[in-house]
């Protein structure tokens, strides 16, 4: 599991973001479950995620409706199969409005740039 702490702060609210080879919907969900272990994770606001499974793309807003159709998209763009990526937010009082996908997708893209740059899944 490949865990990038505070990667985006914005009014108050803290992002990070996760990931690691996924196989199935039930690895995605121990996944979720492994992640919440740490207490930090468990008390956030938001876990959102998007896996690629052959043929079959799913994803959990968990609340931030519409962020895991973000995770998804950029996924597909990158053609990254059979890996779960998670975005977690901790809000911070404010609302974010519409900037709220825009830290979604630079989380994800950070995520995906660590990947690259740091030896694969």
């Amino acid at each position: 599991m490949r865990i990038l702490d505070g990667v985006i702060a914005d009014r108050g609210s803290k992002y990070a973001v996760a990931g690691g080879p996924c196989a199935s919907e039930d690895a995605a969900k121990a996944f979720i479950k492994e992640l919440k272990k740490n207490k930090k994770f468990a008390k956030a606001t938001h876990n959102t995620w998007g896996l690629l499974l052959e043929g079959a793309p799913i994803k959990n807003d968990d609340g931030e409706a519409g962020a895991g159709m973000v995770i998804l998209r950029m996924l597909e763009r990158e053609g990254l199969q059979n890996h779960i990526v998670v975005v977690t937010r901790w809000f911070g009082g404010k609302h974010l409005g519409g900037d709220r996908f825009r830290h979604v997708q630079e989380a994800v893209r950070i995520y995906l740039q660590d990947l690259n740059e740091n030896g694969g899944p």
